[in-house]
């Protein structure tokens, strides 16, 4: 689909790395480039990295080749990495560069925790897994913990591992891609399998 203003959109960036979480960022990124929006995956390196589900990736761009203003949004898939030491740090100081810049980052499961250790979750309302998963990073954050599905504070969204319909509801009212009533009508239909949505979509050229 190609997006409704017919305005260029600047792409949104992935970030890939090894045992990155493959379920919770396909909602996101499937309804973001049939809206328009250029997909380019983000590695550590160009090296090809693969999915805990076992799919090999060839990333587009390496992490050091990344600048917040040529992208629309930054989104960090969970990872069994980023538990089990300082690997994904990088991912985690370059969303600090993206939200000081005014570029949206958008974080699921694992991911949450590393913005967690960067200082990112401290002031800003969040959500993740568990509160007590991102309590043992020893962040400063815990009053602004929400017991929700999807969070979005500012320009920042998180989720936990169990909400990809969530998370990409998140974003798509971020990027304003569709209008509130069109999102709500999607997340109905991709979460609750609600019949209903279908016409709302089909009125707002969704499907």
């Amino acid at each position: 689909m190609s997006n409704s203003t017919g305005t260029t959109r600047k792409p949104v960036y992935l970030a890939v790395y090894d045992t990155l979480a493959d379920w919770e960022t396909g909602h996101a990124t499937a309804q973001l480039a049939r809206a328009g929006y250029e997909i380019r995956t983000v590695g550590p390196t160009r090296e090809p990295v693969r999915s805990v589900g076992g799919l090999r990736v060839q990333p587009d761009l390496a992490l050091a080749d990344v600048r917040p203003p040529d992208a629309a949004l930054l989104i960090l898939p969970g990872a069994d990495l980023w538990d089990a030491g300082d690997d994904l740090a990088p991912f985690a100081r370059t969303a600090r560069a993206f939200l000081d810049a005014g570029v949206p980052v958008a974080a699921i499961c694992g991911a949450t925790a590393g913005l967690a250790r960067e200082g990112l979750l401290d002031d800003r309302d969040h959500t993740s897994a568990v509160s007590f998963y991102l309590a043992a990073t020893g962040y400063g954050g815990g009053e602004r913990y929400v017991d929700a599905d999807a969070v979005t504070d500012g320009g920042l969204v998180t989720a936990g591992p169990t909400e990809p319909v969530a998370f990409a509801r998140e974003i798509l009212r971020l990027l304003h891609v569709y209008d509130d009533e069109a999102v709500d009508a999607w997340y109905r239909l991709f979460h609750d399998s609600d019949a209903g949505a279908y016409a709302v979509l089909e009125k707002a050229g969704v499907l």
